[in-house]
């Protein structure tokens, strides 16, 4: 029998000043807690159907701004750590896994990289525009934890069975227009997007918050437990395609 502990892909950040790809050490962990194989895909890859052939389920990390050209937004001073070929890349591979089977979580960026992929725009810097109250970055990028409401009827809902869940977020960017293709499947007291659904995809989920770094949460770990799950079963649908059983 062959080995069902799913291939899942992660994209890493952007190199370094010392020419570096890396990726915080939580995004591996938390595949590794679910029984996944982590696979880091770093930028810069023109091979993307090759870079998507091999896994069974694909995870877009966080990381640093999208660059504003590519929903047609405007410069903000708030704006770090865009790269040119991290977007390129990821981007590609987010129009790409649109049309697969391949199970797709998006977190905090990878929420943003998947609402612009499908031709959604973004709030630029979550201060100027939301009200005050709720903090969704610390100090120097650091976490910060709020409330998120689910909705019950969404696939979210069903996998959390709770309307409400406490939730780890660094970011100053968020959803402004919602692309037809989604369903809005959470959201924060302020108002703003806190995760989505695809309508048509097998199993596409981004949320804005970080379940990596609540490895203790019953609820993150519940997501991430689905994730793997659905990857799991279409790494054994592509086993018996391959084999003609």
């Amino acid at each position: 029998m062959s080995n069902l502990n799913p291939i899942i892909g992660i994209t890493t950040y952007a190199a370094n000043e010392l020419n570096q790809f890396y990726l915080p050490r939580a995004y591996v962990d938390s595949v590794r807690s679910e029984g996944g194989f982590p696979i880091l895909l770093p930028p810069g890859e023109s091979r993307v159907h090759d870079a998507a052939e091999f896994i069974d389920g694909l995870m877009f990390a966080g990381g640093g701004d999208i660059d504003p050209s590519k929903y047609d937004g405007k410069h903000h001073s708030s704006i770090e750590r865009v790269n040119a070929e991290r977007d390129e890349f990821e981007i590609s591979l987010a129009k790409l896994v649109f049309h697969s089977n391949t199970p797709v979580l998006g977190i905090c960026r990878g929420m943003q990289v998947l609402s612009v992929s499908s031709g959604g725009d973004l709030i630029q810097n979550i201060p100027d525009t939301l009200p005050p109250g709720i903090l969704h970055r610390g100090e120097g990028r650091t976490p910060a934890q709020h409330s998120v409401h689910i909705e019950k009827k969404s696939h979210l809902g069903k996998i959390f069975g709770v309307n409400e869940i406490q939730v780890q977020s660094s970011h100053h960017q968020g959803l402004h227009t919602i692309p037809s293709q989604w369903n809005i499947a959470a959201h924060s007291p302020d108002g703003l997007v806190e995760a989505m659904e695809h309508k048509t995809h097998p199993w596409m989920i981004a949320v804005l918050w970080h379940p990596e770094l609540s490895p203790d949460d019953v609820s993150q770990k519940k997501l991430l437990h689905a994730f793997i799950e659905a990857a799991r079963k279409n790494k054994l649908r592509r086993s018996i395609d391959v084999s003609g059983e």
